[in-house]
């Protein structure tokens, strides 16, 4: 069965925008995994972007606590006053910014945070300018919205992330704004300052928008042997979109709680958006992250950055110490984007192989885009230290038995 048979199997045609939505590849290794791992082969995961911290105690404690207050209702679309508040305040304690809670928008994770920014920005046709290689969905919300992502092929001499000249040279007339992640899945790399604030004056002079992911923001580390103070896009001026997410930093991936700072005049075009596309997000979810925001959790948050700067800290010089070399050194996230040409496979037949002789799981960089896709993995340090080691321990000695 063809393609367009597919499409009309059942009697009827899907929408054509279907076709411009790739499978997740990282799910299906995910799966295959787990099979493994059920038939009783002792898989190391280090393919999915999840933290192995959980919520701490305080944020059970809250949702413990709604759940018996009852505060399991709808809320307001753009989420629980108090937590736009919370939400605010810590802009303005952390990160130094005077952002009023009315720009808040709570979100359904930050996968409906940039779905929204895209059904608020983006037209028919529209083109949107994002890096390849980037996080595959950023560029399926664009063609969900029936918009063209313009992936720009970005590698090691930019830090893959993209530059001013390369926004001026890809701009064109039907170019409605563009996309950023800093730090970025799968490379673990930012934009420096002076970068980003000249792509967001190139796009202010186009009269487009720029739209940051900053999910993995709290997750800055600098570089090895450095200390950073995480910087958000939003000391950049009152214009940009930022989304960001209870789930990395915050250790809540399946409780899918997300937020936006959006400009003041676009809350009313967001609030309508979000009441018709999502009701509000989850009111138990919302109700337990107040106590995200508070002293014990946040000394909580402070110790797991460390743990994952560690981790950072150990995983890269092991990958190069067995022959994978890391490029671009990962200054943020949990994520190693790193190279295996040098074992003489591509990156699909690297992972495909390793995860059934090494039973290690990695991602092949087809995942992110089509720029050198096939010379490149990712690897999530989002396990145990231990488990970092054992996962060396195994693909040492599989990548000098198989390099061709």
């Amino acid at each position: 069965m063809d393609r367009q048979q597919q499409l009309r199997a059942g009697g009827f045609s899907l929408a054509r925008r279907t076709r411009h939505i790739e499978p997740f590849h990282v799910m299906e290794l995910v799966k295959r995994a787990a099979m493994l791992q059920a038939a009783g082969h002792p898989v190391i995961h280090m393919s999915i972007g999840e933290p192995d911290f959980t919520a701490p105690q305080p944020v059970v404690d809250a949702l413990e606590a709604a759940v018996r207050a009852g505060r399991t209702g709808y809320t307001a679309a753009l989420g629980i006053e108090p937590l736009r508040r919370a939400i605010a305040r810590d802009y303005g304690e952390r990160f130094d910014l005077d952002i009023s809670p009315d720009r808040i928008v709570v979100t359904a994770g930050a996968s409906a945070a940039l779905s929204l920014a895209c059904m608020a920005l983006v037209d028919p046709g529209d083109r949107v300018l994002l890096t390849d290689p980037s996080y595959p969905c950023n560029r399926h919300f664009v063609a969900a919205c029936d918009g063209v992502p313009v992936p720009i092929p970005v590698g090691p001499d930019t830090r893959f992330q993209l530059t001013a000249d390369l926004l001026r040279r890809h701009w064109s007339a039907r170019v409605k704004g563009v996309m950023v992640a800093s730090p970025a899945n799968p490379t673990g790399t930012s934009i420096a300052r002076a970068e980003l604030a000249a792509i967001v004056d190139e796009a202010r002079q186009r009269n487009g928008f720029t739209l940051v992911d900053e999910i993995y923001l709290d997750l800055s580390y600098g570089q090895l042997g450095e200390v950073a103070r995480p910087r958000s896009a939003l000391e950049l001026g009152d214009d940009l979109i930022v989304a960001n997410s209870f789930s990395k930093f915050f250790s809540m991936t399946g409780w899918r709680l997300g937020w936006l700072v959006v400009p003041t005049d676009l809350v009313p075009v967001f609030e309508r958006l979000a009441q018709n596309l999502f009701i509000c997000p989850s009111a138990l979810a919302q109700h337990a992250a107040l106590a995200c925001f508070t002293p014990a959790s946040m000394a909580i948050y402070a110790e797991r950055r460390e743990s994952f700067r560690q981790r950072r800290d150990y995983i890269v010089p092991a990958l190069e110490s067995i022959g994978l070399q890391v490029p671009a050194k990962p200054d943020g996230a949990f994520y190693v984007y790193t190279d295996c040409s040098a074992s003489g496979m591509g990156s699909s037949e690297f992972c495909d192989r390793l995860l059934e002789e090494a039973h290690v799981s990695l991602v092949p960089g087809q995942d992110f885009g089509v720029n050198e896709s096939d010379r490149y993995i990712r690897l999530s340090y989002a396990t145990s230290l231990a488990s970092l080691e054992e996962a060396i321990g195994r693909m040492g000695p599989w990548l000098k038995a198989n390099r061709t």
